[in-house]
């Protein structure tokens, strides 16, 4: 399935729109990420444990977001976006969330 965050796709005509589709993903940060983060903080540096956690919530948002189109009849989406938030008492939880058009293109 093609997803793009333009409104078409290239030499490919939409022939019908299906909807609006999403997906969310939340997880938790565990503590010993959070303690290389913290010593990040203090000696400068990037985050992998961060990273890669955020790469693979943000693979699984689209795959889910996916999904719902192919349950649709959709072969691509259109116009997709994504957010990142912090959630949580303690800021513990991150959201990523994605949304588009579900279409079919010729």
């Amino acid at each position: 399935m093609i997803v793009t965050t333009t409104h078409a796709v290239e030499g490919k005509t939409v022939q019908e729109y299906k909807g609006i589709v999403f997906g969310e993903v939340i997880t938790g940060v565990n503590m010993f990420k959070d303690i290389g983060v913290g010593l990040r903080n203090v000696f400068g540096g990037r985050s992998k444990g961060y990273e890669d956690e955020l790469k693979v919530a943000r693979e699984e948002a689209i795959e889910e977001m996916k999904e719902r189109a192919a349950k649709l009849g959709a072969n691509a989406i259109v116009g997709m976006k994504m957010d990142y938030e912090i959630l949580g008492a303690d800021n513990g939880m991150m959201m990523v969330t994605c949304s588009g058009t579900a279409v079919v293109i010729q």
